[in-house]
């Protein structure tokens, strides 16, 4: 397995603190409510009591009363999951081989971070800024995504949303920013894993009282059909673990998350080995 270098841990780890729980923020409000150290930041009553603002924009501000609504505990998680989405499973995915290709290969137009390292001048600048580039569409593409959840489930429509269309839709935007920005196997594995796994590993905080979602959107109870008296399962998650709900439309918000985490650890790294490249042709 690749070398991981300290700086893109670091990286990805400020990345999750700090915008992940901005982007997260996004749908929040009509998903669920923070029962442990919640942070809310309400709108600025310049904007509330504004007569010249569009009357949209007023309604919506009475339907989401915050600016930002999320929990002193996300930070830390969001920032440890950009690590593992970022740089964990792509470099796990690298040893998987089919055929003579490498599932890590990206489009045609994306560098593998690991070929910088052999490119000289403006060519590695220029190579560097295109998967930045290419790191901040995925951040904003999935922020998109994710405010697109928010309308889904405050818009009620029979063509848009109710189960499974909202789901469908939300993941049909999901695959596309895959499709453009990505097209890599190992994006898609590492994306879809995440995209299960990512809803249920809210199961503990959702069992411990950190969060819970509103009946309005908890619409999926993965551990319904188990049967009660689980010793390992009332351990983790107590003994109403059957009862415990999530939202299904989080499902594709993973999967936007993880294409953006990856992204964003191919230009880390990419950055690392040309500083390092940079060094070396210095000292020789």
């Amino acid at each position: 397995m690749r070398s991981l270098h300290p700086s893109t841990v670091g990286k990805l780890f400020v990345t999750g603190f700090t915008v992940g729980p901005i982007v997260d923020s996004l749908h929040n409000q009509c998903l669920l409510k923070y029962d442990m150290l919640p942070l809310s930041i309400e709108w600025p009553s310049s904007i509330i009591e504004s007569r010249f603002l569009p009357p949209f924009v007023l309604e919506y501000t009475q339907q989401h009363p915050y600016l930002f609504c999320s929990s002193w505990t996300v930070p830390p998680l969001l920032g440890l999951a950009y690590v593992v989405l970022g740089a964990l499973l792509p470099r796990l995915f690298e040893t998987i081989r089919f055929g003579d290709q490498s599932f890590l290969s990206p489009r045609w137009k994306l560098l593998d971070p690991r070929d910088v390292s052999n490119i000289n001048g403006n060519d590695k600048k220029t190579a560097i800024s295109m998967l930045r580039n290419n790191a901040l569409l995925a951040v904003t593409t999935t922020a998109l995504i994710i405010k697109l959840s928010e309308f889904l489930e405050t818009h009620q429509s029979p063509t848009l949303t109710g189960e499974p269309t909202g789901v469908l839709w939300l993941l049909s935007a999901a695959l596309t920013q895959w499709a453009i920005l990505d097209g890599s196997i190992a994006a898609l594995l590492a994306a879809t894993i995440t995209s299960i796994g990512g809803p249920l590993s809210e199961l503990p905080f959702v069992a411990h009282g950190v969060w819970e979602y509103l009946d309005s959107s908890a619409d999926y109870q993965p551990l319904q059909s188990l049967p009660l008296g689980n010793s390992m399962l009332e351990w983790v998650l107590g003994k109403n673990y059957p009862d415990l709900a999530l939202s299904s439309i989080t499902g594709p918000c993973y999967f936007a998350v993880a294409m953006d985490a990856i992204a964003l650890g191919r230009w880390f790294d990419a950055t690392k080995a040309g500083d390092v490249a940079d060094s070396q042709e210095r000292s020789s």
